[in-house]
């Protein structure tokens, strides 16, 4: 079972003196909305409590501006998927997403068939806004189920229950022929057979999609602080197992780490970081990637809402830049890459990090001989032991500090 991959240094594959990058990634948007009703006791997003209400009006023309400021950097660029992510994305209203989707569209090549995410929390006032959602462009949405058991739901803090998960799912279905349900397992006191029982019902609303997480605790939460007593580890990786099974035989593809699609039903943006494409955040704490002809360059915006919008007004939306080093893009490459289950063709390698695969190639035939690594002319992918040791198989690629 995948762990939290350690604090390491990257192995030099290469250094060169300078990098060529000749085709672009495909180009994805994220926008990020860091409001949320109550903040749950194990997210480590940037969310905040909305209070009574959130400056809808001011957030919306600082996102439009902020997509102005980068334009820039992405000229000629069609965007391939949006993804609005939170916080509570839906705590906006339809016609705020249907404004800046057209600004989209105006500001961006926005490709004609681009998918357009919106991640949706459960509760009865953001499923009454669905229909809106979709007659805005929206066409899949993403809802936070994680059970649809009470007793773990208020343990894991969400303020919808069981019957407005059941009612949001059913709506989701109503209005989006692609949806995705988030389940979580290894909760507070769960059984396997509790875990196979929130599958079962996610199941019943026929999603295209679903992801399924095992809890953590994660710095910097509430449950990092206060720990709930957790299902020991043993029964954590025989809820996976058995989750992954059933979800086998119901004709879903475990194409990610965590992520089960029908077939041609995965999730386009998530692909696009797995296959490390390119793609522009906006939004408070948003990050960015971006592949410019000679250098890989990341940002992070301000991370707190006030901070955010105040910045903006001064037109530096943008906190902190700064350049990928060349040593690093291998291992940053196969930390995405190595997450799908079909890993990826050889020659995507040298796409995407401006250096050619022989440079890590000791690395690969070790892997390889650990039984970690399936090594072929058309695809490199984890194994199922690889894929079960992620971490293990990533360190081969590390180097203590």
């Amino acid at each position: 079972m995948a762990r939290t991959i350690p604090i390491f240094t990257a192995k030099p594959a290469a250094n060169p003196a300078s990098l060529e990058f000749r085709v672009s990634p495909p180009l994805a948007l994220y926008v990020h909305v860091p409001w949320c009703v109550q903040k749950c006791p194990y997210c480590d997003f940037n969310s905040h409590e909305a209070g009574e209400t959130i400056p809808e009006r001011e957030y919306v023309a600082a996102l439009i501006a902020d997509l102005q400021s980068a334009l820039p950097l992405i000229w000629g660029r069609p965007v391939v998927s949006v993804f609005f992510g939170g916080g509570t994305p839906s705590l906006l209203s339809p016609e705020a997403i249907d404004e800046l989707i057209a600004a989209f569209r105006a500001l961006a090549m926005l490709a004609p068939d681009a998918e357009i995410t919106l991640e949706a929390n459960p509760g009865t006032i953001e499923a009454e806004k669905f229909a809106g959602f979709r007659r805005a462009g929206v066409n899949r949405l993403s809802l936070g189920i994680q059970s649809f058991n009470d007793e773990h739901l208020k343990a894991l803090g969400r303020i919808h229950g069981a019957a407005e998960a059941k009612r949001a799912a059913h709506l989701a279905g109503a209005h989006f022929d692609a949806f995705n349900l988030d389940l979580m397992y290894g909760l507070p006191g769960q059984t396997q057979e509790q875990a196979l029982s929130d599958l079962e019902t996610a199941l019943s609303f026929s999603p295209a999609h679903l992801s399924c997480y095992q809890l953590t605790l994660e710095p910097n939460t509430r449950f990092a602080a206060f720990p709930p007593e957790l299902p020991e580890g043993d029964l954590c990786a025989d809820m996976q197992e058995a989750i992954e099974a059933r979800l086998a035989a119901a004709g879903y593809a475990n194409y990610e780490t965590s992520a089960f699609a029908r077939p041609d039903r995965q999730c386009r943006h998530n692909l696009n970081y797995w296959y490390f494409g390119d793609y522009l955040g906006i939004g408070a704490g948003a990050h960015s990637k971006l592949t410019l002809h000679d250098r890989v360059l990341r940002q992070m915006r301000w991370k707190h809402p006030k901070a955010y919008l105040d910045n903006i007004r001064g037109g530096q939306p943008v906190q902190e830049e700064n350049q990928v080093a060349a040593a690093s893009l291998p291992f940053e490459f196969l930390m995405n890459a190595l997450r799908l289950t079909e890993g990826f063709h050889p020659s995507l390698f040298e796409a995407r990090t401006a250096q050619p695969l022989s440079a890590i190639l000791p690395q690969l035939k070790a892997a390889e001989a650990e039984g970690l690594l399936a090594l072929g002319p058309e695809r490199i992918a984890p194994t199922e032991k690889g894929r079960r040791f992620l971490n293990v198989l990533l360190e081969r690629f590390l180097a203590d500090e």
